[in-house]
């Protein structure tokens, strides 16, 4: 499911009549101290996860999960609910994370789109596994994803890259992600020529430096808040069907973790 598909699921009357039971985590009773985060205290919900109620495989749960958390976002309680935390590893072993977000779902894996110069980008050149997380913490949920990730078919890049805002087309050609600049005046300049060379209707072509990757699943863990941080960890682990029946989809296990 693309990202245009999640946003018309979240339209449907069951994404959004379940959107609005999803649970929720209260504030503290009492302000903490600015200075002092071990006083922070959130108080969760009583509704929680069951393994006899969850669907067959994680691309459905998530659906369902992202819908109702697209109708969070309509209503002013969660802000990009497609944004997910991407962390990577590098050839000696450092890791690293930021926020990216979500452009694509579907059951061979979660979409997004970046420079493949960026840091992000050699890391998963030199190591395809990758972590992902969806922090929606107004609702009391968690999605971490791993697996491992790879480049996106170049005429799906283009054809998303055809759908981004005309400024967004020309900030990927002004931008050299992750290399170091003396100024905000470079890149400003950098992006004044380009807009120069490309006004507003003229198609800009998407750059080859520039596409997206696909991070393929082996783990889909699925976190619920409850009250007295009993909270509710549901993971889907994915089993590959055997090289003689390779056509055959993935099965997968769900496994209920101790909080």
């Amino acid at each position: 499911m693309t990202d245009r598909a999640a946003a018309s699921a979240s339209a449907s009357a069951s994404a959004s009549s379940s959107a609005a039971a999803a649970p929720s985590a209260s504030s503290a009773s009492s302000a903490p101290s600015a200075s002092d985060p071990a006083a922070i205290r959130a108080h969760y919900g009583v509704d929680g996860l069951v393994e006899t109620e969850l669907p067959a495989t994680p691309l459905e749960l998530f659906t369902l999960w992202f819908a109702q958390a697209l109708a969070a976002a309509e209503a002013g309680v969660l802000h990009e609910p497609n944004a997910m935390v991407v962390s990577t590893v590098d050839a000696a072993g450092r890791p690293s994370s930021r926020t990216v977000l979500l452009k694509g779902i579907d059951e061979r894996g979660f979409v997004f789109f970046t420079n493949y110069e960026s840091r992000k980008a050699r890391d998963l050149a030199a190591n395809p596994n990758v972590a992902l997380l969806f922090p929606w913490h107004p609702m009391a949920r968690q999605v971490m994803v791993t697996g491992t990730a790879e480049r996106v078919a170049r005429e799906e890049t283009v054809a998303y890259f055809r759908t981004r805002p005309h400024g967004s087309q020309l900030g990927a050609w002004a931008s050299a992600q992750s290399s170091v600049i003396a100024t905000r005046d470079e890149l400003d300049q950098a992006y004044a020529d380009l807009e120069a060379r490309y006004p507003e209707g003229e198609q800009v072509p998407a750059p080859p430096h520039w596409g997206g990757f696909r991070v393929e699943p082996q783990s889909v863990e699925f976190w619920q808040g409850r009250a007295n941080r009993l909270h509710d960890r549901l993971r889907y682990v994915r089993t590959d069907p055997d090289a003689a029946d390779a056509a055959a989809a993935p099965s997968w296990t769900v496994e209920r973790l101790s909080p």
